[in-house]
């Protein structure tokens, strides 16, 4: 049976009044989980700002191009376009990397469909078992 794996993380984290463009696209990128503890130089968060930038370009990047903008090694970048690319963020494409859509505002809708496709399917299953263990 094939399995398919995709990791969505959403933190809740209050959003200040005011802030700055970067400062909101890093409150997004936080909220979409983007930072980690272990990530000190914000190279995700790096990564996902050049391909915003190219996507409004309607360019991909390759990881060349993508290590050559961030100052990053070429290993670094495609540790984390994994990641990018598991939560459903990121799309390869002919040997390039995109946003997975135009603007964040769809990405954000699609996001939202899946999860919520997502939770149906899991409240189905709980409905089954707690049928099957005599629960409901």
């Amino acid at each position: 049976m094939p399995r398919y794996v995709r990791r969505v993380t959403i933190v809740k984290i209050e959003k200040p009044s005011k802030l700055t463009i970067n400062e909101e696209i890093q409150w997004f990128s936080n909220s979409l989980g983007l930072f980690g503890e272990r990530d000190k130089e914000k190279s995700k968060f790096r990564i996902f700002l050049e391909l915003l930038k190219s996507a409004k370009l309607k360019k991909g990047l390759s990881t060349e191009q993508l290590a050559e903008k961030t100052s990053l090694t070429r290993a670094t970048v495609i540790h984390h376009l994994n990641f990018l690319v598991d939560q459903g963020l990121v799309i390869f494409k002919e040997g390039r990397y995109y946003l997975r859509v135009q603007n964040l505002e769809n990405l954000v809708s699609i996001l939202h469909n899946e999860v919520g496709d997502m939770f149906d399917e899991l409240s189905r299953i709980a409905e089954q078992i707690d049928k099957e263990l005599g629960l409901k």
